[in-house]
C-alpha cells in the first residue's frame, strides 16, 4: 500500500508541474527583447536630453523669465509680440535668410562642381579628396580666427590688394561686406562635406544611362541636365536640407569674427538668442525667439522636401 501511495504522489506532483505556466521565451522573442532594450537607452536619452528641454522652452517663452528674479510671471504672447517689434531681432532674421539663400546655393553649386571634377580624374583622387575635406574637420573657431586675421585692415589680403593697385577693404568692419565674408568662410569650410555627399550620389548613377546618351549623340550639357541632375535629386534634397539647417544655426563664425557687427549687419537669430539669454539674462525673451527659430527650421525643411523632391524614371 505504501508503494502504491508513493506512485500516486509522484503522479500528482508531475501533473502539478505540468500545469504550472511556463515563462520561458523563444529565441525570436529573446531577440526582440534584446533589440528593444538596446533601443530604449537612446530613446530615454533623447526624451531626457532633447525632448523634455524643448517642451520646457515653450513654457519659458510664455513667461517673463529673468534669471536674476525669483518670480517668473506668465505673460502669454507678450514675448512674441515684442520680438516682432524688436528691430535687432527683425534684422537678425533677415540676415539669417541671407545666410541660408546665399550660403546653401554656394555650397551646392561649388560642391557639385568639385565632385564632378574629382570624378573625372584618375590620378591622386584620394589626395584631392583629403585636401578638400580637411577644412570640414578643422575647428570652426580656428578657421574663423585665421580668416579674421587674414582680412584685418592691415592683414595679408589688404596688403596684396594695395600691391596690385586696388584700395584696401574693410571686410569684417564693413556693414555691407561682413555678412558675405562670413558666408564665404562657411561655404569654404563646408565644401568637403558637400563634395563627399555628391560623390556618393554620382557613383550611384548607372553608367549605362551615359552610354545610351553617347549613342544618341548627346553632349556634356545635355547629359548633365537630363541624367545627372534628375538622378541626383535625392542627394540634392538631402544636401539642401542639411545645409539650410546648418546656416540657420550660424553662430560660432559670427561670434568669433564679428560678434554680430558692425551695426548688427552680420547678426543671426542664434547669436541674438545668445545675447538675450547670456548677456541680457532675458530667458523668456530668448526662449520665445528659440521657438520661432524652431518653427522656421521645421517649416523650411518640410517645404524643401515637398518642393525639391521629384521622381524620375528611365
Amino acid at each position: 500500500m505504501a508503494k502504491i501511495n508513493h506512485k500516486k504522489d509522484l503522479a500528482i506532483t508531475q501533473n502539478v508541474k505540468n500545469k504550472q505556466p511556463k515563462f520561458e521565451f523563444t529565441l525570436k522573442q529573446q531577440k526582440y527583447i534584446f533589440v528593444y532594450s538596446c533601443l530604449l537607452i537612446p530613446l530615454l536619452f533623447f526624451i531626457v536630453i532633447r525632448f523634455a528641454p524643448t517642451l520646457y522652452t515653450f513654457n519659458v517663452g510664455f513667461r517673463e523669465w529673468d534669471i536674476l528674479s525669483p518670480e517668473k510671471p506668465f505673460v502669454g504672447m507678450d514675448n512674441y509680440v515684442n520680438l516682432f517689434k524688436d528691430e535687432v531681432f527683425l534684422k537678425s532674421m533677415l540676415n539669417t535668410i541671407i545666410y541660408v539663400v546665399v550660403g546653401v546655393s554656394g555650397q551646392l553649386i561649388i560642391g557639385l562642381a568639385i565632385a564632378l571634377m574629382l570624378q573625372r580624374i584618375n590620378r591622386f583622387v584620394g589626395l584631392f579628396r583629403v585636401i578638400y575635406f580637411i577644412p570640414y574637420i578643422t575647428s570652426i573657431v580656428a578657421v574663423s580666427w585665421v580668416f579674421k586675421w587674414l582680412l584685418m585692415p592691415n592683414g595679408i589680403v589688404n596688403d596684396w590688394l594695395v600691391k596690385l593697385g586696388f584700395e584696401s577693404q574693410l571686410f569684417l568692419g564693413s556693414p555691407t561686406q561682413a555678412i558675405y565674408v562670413i558666408i564665404a568662410t562657411m561655404i569654404w569650410q563646408g565644401l568637403g562635406f558637400q563634395m563627399i555627399i555628391f560623390l556618393a550620389g554620382l557613383e550611384n548613377i548607372p553608367k549605362m544611362f551615359y552610354e545610351a546618351a553617347d549613342i544618341d549623340g548627346a553632349n556634356g550639357w545635355h547629359k548633365f541636365k537630363s541624367i545627372t541632375i534628375p538622378l541626383l535629386n535625392p542627394t540634392i534634397v538631402f544636401s539642401a536640407v542639411i545645409g539650410s539647417i546648418g546656416f540657420l544655426q550660424s553662430f560660432t563664425q559670427v561670434l568669433n569674427m564679428t560678434q554680430g557687427g558692425p551695426l548688427n549687419s552680420s547678426n543671426t537669430m542664434v547669436h541674438y538668442i545668445y545675447q538675450l539669454a547670456f548677456q541680457q539674462y532675458k530667458m523668456g525673451y530668448a526662449a520665445a525667439a528659440t521657438v520661432i527659430l524652431f518653427l522656421i527650421v521645421l517649416l523650411l525643411t518640410l517645404f524643401q522636401m515637398k518642393v525639391l523632391t521629384k521622381k524620375f524614371e528611365y
